[in-house]
């Protein structure tokens, strides 16, 4: 029986999260408290890679943490983006956000619908001239690179802000009595690996969120009960809720 379950993510700010309405409904408590954070590059970190930010007339962000460490560096360092700057962004919700640094104008900021990079390229292939930056994790792939290659986009990729491991407290680990974790990338499967090893393993049930974080936490020898996204669930509550409704 499942009653308590620790989400590897901030507490939502929105008292309407689907969260909140599954504690209510299947009687569980819901702690969230995340496995990894994220650490900006300083300016001095950043030049090392040759990158001049005012050389690109477009830039792409797949997070908010891209946008925060991209104003924050351009403060750091003194330059002053243009107001001609484009913004394409891999969801509205992450387009709304630039507000926090610049004027939101629908002539320069575009965004896609599925949260995919994919969604956003015939956008960004009706804006061929441009010279797209694209901020990202130090952890991360070549799949964006491969993919604006193929369509012969003007592209570099950049790192400007780290994923680091948001370690346990003494008294976390010795208080640790969750039934159910939630993951949603790779880092929170090592951060979670890295202080219990394998010695909760068969004792507490695991939700995983993309291919990559499952992948992980097979390999780390977790019981893994919910995957998400599928078809039928696409968010990690949807997922979740269908896991404990069947376990009620």
């Amino acid at each position: 029986m499942v009653r308590k379950i620790l989400v590897s993510q901030p507490k939502p700010s929105s008292d309407k999260s689907p969260y909140f309405e599954m504690e209510k409904e299947y009687d569980v408590e819901l702690v969230f408290r995340p496995f990894i954070k994220v650490e900006g590059l300083s300016s001095k970190d950043f030049r090392q890679q040759k990158i001049s930010i005012l050389n690109y007339t477009a830039v792409v962000f797949t997070s908010r943490h891209a946008i925060d460490n991209y104003f924050k560096l351009a403060k750091e360092m003194r330059l002053e983006i243009p107001e001609s700057m484009k913004y394409f962004c891999v969801t509205e919700t992450i387009a709304l956000y630039i507000q926090k640094y610049v004027q939101y104008r629908k002539r320069k900021v575009f965004f896609g619908k599925t949260g995919k990079i994919d969604d956003l390229l015939p956008t960004m292939l009706k804006h061929k001239t441009e010279k797209y930056l694209i901020p990202m994790s130090d952890v991360h792939d070549d799949s964006v690179k491969k993919l604006l290659d193929a369509k012969k986009l003007n592209h570099t990729e950049c790192v400007m802000y780290r994923t680091v491991s948001n370690d346990f407290t003494e008294d976390e680990v010795k208080t640790f009595d969750y039934d159910m974790c939630i993951f949603f990338s790779p880092s929170g499967i090592n951060a979670f690996s890295k202080t219990f090893g394998n010695t909760i393993n068969d004792k507490v049930a695991v939700g995983t969120f993309g291919p990559a974080t499952a992948k992980a936490a097979h390999d780390a020898g977790l019981k893994v009960v919910v995957e998400a996204p599928t078809v039928q669930h696409p968010s990690m509550t949807s997922a979740l809720e269908a896991y404990l409704k069947s376990n009620k």
